[in-house]
């Protein structure tokens, strides 16, 4: 329900977006340069475009969990404790996104 409400805003402000021109916005005298909409910036924790597309987040998601596998593997650990590692490193992240960024099954399988 929240995933479709998410959406349904990011469709609706970006409809309202490429009608309106962009403003031109300065701070100390200097004019910020507006960004494409198809370009990935980062916003409080998440990566997307202007047109919201969460790709760039899903990317960093990824990496950040393949780096938390890659470290318990040649680590000297007990089960328990690379267990741990990995839940606090690797899904603590996917976590987080995925309550707005929808992942499809090839996406998850591409990670093991």
């Amino acid at each position: 329900m929240f995933k479709g409400k998410c959406n349904n805003h990011l469709h609706n402000d970006l409809k309202r977006r490429e009608q309106e021109p962009a403003l031109l916005l300065t701070i100390n005298g200097e004019t910020l340069q507006a960004m494409n909409l198809d370009n990935a910036c980062r916003y409080l924790v998440y990566w997307g475009t202007g047109n919201g597309d969460m790709k760039a987040t899903k990317e960093v998601v990824r990496q950040m969990i393949i780096a938390a596998r890659d470290l318990i593997k040649c680590h000297p650990l007990t089960p328990e404790l690379a267990t741990e590692l990995f839940t606090s490193k690797g899904m603590g992240v996917f976590r987080f996104s995925v309550a707005l960024i929808e992942w499809s099954e090839s996406e998850l399988n591409d990670v093991k």
